[in-house]
């Protein structure tokens, strides 16, 4: 019943966990935000997978990109959290993490993400700041945020 963090490249995903990745971003950002959009993108290949299992299953994820990995800053995105484990910190968990790895491993001092903006606030405490204006992204209204 153990809980464990885990950052892997794509090639290092086993079948199975890119199988419960792209079940859990199809889920959460296509089935429950009702919005139809291309997940499977082309850019998991470039990207640091970060993840948390709970009894070998995932349940909180984000992709974490080195600068010019896919934008000319760094940046995180496909944040994820199954429903059953909300309210339960796992975001700012997941998130914290992700953040820790990308200034003290990859030695990115500047990060970039899309954030939708009903989580405007999470995303301040953590330190990010708006940069910009609103825009849509997908049908949903999104913000640039800078961290660092």
């Amino acid at each position: 019943m153990g809980e464990k963090w885990q950052i892997k490249q794509f090639n290092e995903l086993s079948t199975r966990e890119l199988y419960q990745i792209l079940q859990l971003r199809n889920d959460v950002f296509v089935v429950e935000q009702n919005c139809i959009y291309q997940d499977a993108d082309g850019k998991d290949y470039d990207a640091y997978h970060l993840f948390l299992k709970k009894d070998s299953q995932i349940i909180a994820y984000a992709r974490m990109f080195k600068s010019g990995a896919y934008f000319d800053k760094a940046s995180i995105g496909r944040v994820v959290v199954h429903p059953d484990y909300r309210k339960q910190n796992l975001g700012q968990k997941l998130m914290q993490k992700a953040l820790r790895f990308m200034t003290e491993t990859l030695k990115e001092a500047t990060i970039e993400i899309s954030a939708q903006t009903y989580l405007l606030k999470f995303y301040n405490d953590l330190g990010f700041k708006e940069k910009g204006e609103v825009y849509l992204e997908d049908g949903l209204p999104h913000i640039r945020m800078i961290y660092g």
